[in-house]
């Protein structure tokens, strides 16, 4: 059953008439209770002793700067805000390494990644297919802590080229004397777009999901 252009605006307009004005931010509220305490001292005041104009002065004063500092906050958290969202938009487009173990096959190769805790003597990349069997693996030699990229052509143990599609990895890491290194697998991704979220900015990373700014590891 198709639903008309025509009706689903009219939902929507029904839906914004029916919704409630937006409620008083706590500044709002504060200042209207201040005016109405000072309207009724002013109002209760002892005409044979009314309040010090330099009292009035003052409190209007206190008043003022505090709706000046509230505003000062706003902006800037408005600034930041929006240069976050700059910041992010300009990763669209670009390639990233997040945590991760998918490994996806083109006819150009494959780009994957991984993250030592620190420094290795030997790192093996282990490639699996669909079915969980070793296609092949990929070994590296004095590797340094931190975030590392490679590219894998396709080539399988027997020479053979594999084919292009999702293939999975397994990452292990040794020092010189064979004890092991904490290691973890990234993946690779496009960013496609930056979602608003509750704490800020997320990534969009193609089909692998959305991700937070922080959980990049690389970008290509």
């Amino acid at each position: 059953m198709s639903v008309s252009t025509d009706s689903t605006v009219a939902s929507i307009l029904s839906s914004l008439a029916r919704s409630q004005p937006a409620s008083q931010t706590v500044m709002q509220e504060e200042q209207n209770r201040f005016l109405t305490l000072l309207t009724t001292q002013l109002r209760n005041q002892d005409p044979m002793n009314p309040l010090d104009n330099a009292d009035l002065t003052m409190q209007l004063a206190q008043m003022s700067t505090v709706d000046a500092l509230e505003r000062i906050n706003k902006l800037v958290q408005s600034l930041v805000e929006s240069s976050d969202l700059a910041d992010s938009t300009a990763l669209i487009g670009r390639g990233v390494l997040v945590g991760g173990k998918s490994l996806g096959l083109t006819e150009a190769g494959a780009i994957g990644g991984f993250e030592l805790n620190a420094p290795a003597s030997s790192v093996v990349v282990t490639i699996y297919d669909s079915s969980g069997q070793v296609v092949t693996k990929l070994e590296f030699s004095d590797v340094n802590a931190g975030s590392h990229n490679y590219v894998w052509d396709g080539q399988l143990e027997d020479g053979t080229q594999a084919a292009a599609g999702m293939y999975t990895v397994g990452v292990s890491a040794t020092t010189q004397d064979g004890f092991p290194v904490g290691v973890g697998a990234l993946q690779f991704g496009p960013v496609t777009s930056v979602v608003r979220g509750p704490n800020g900015n997320d990534l969009q990373v193609g089909g692998l999901g959305i991700y937070k700014l922080d959980d990049v590891r690389q970008i290509l």
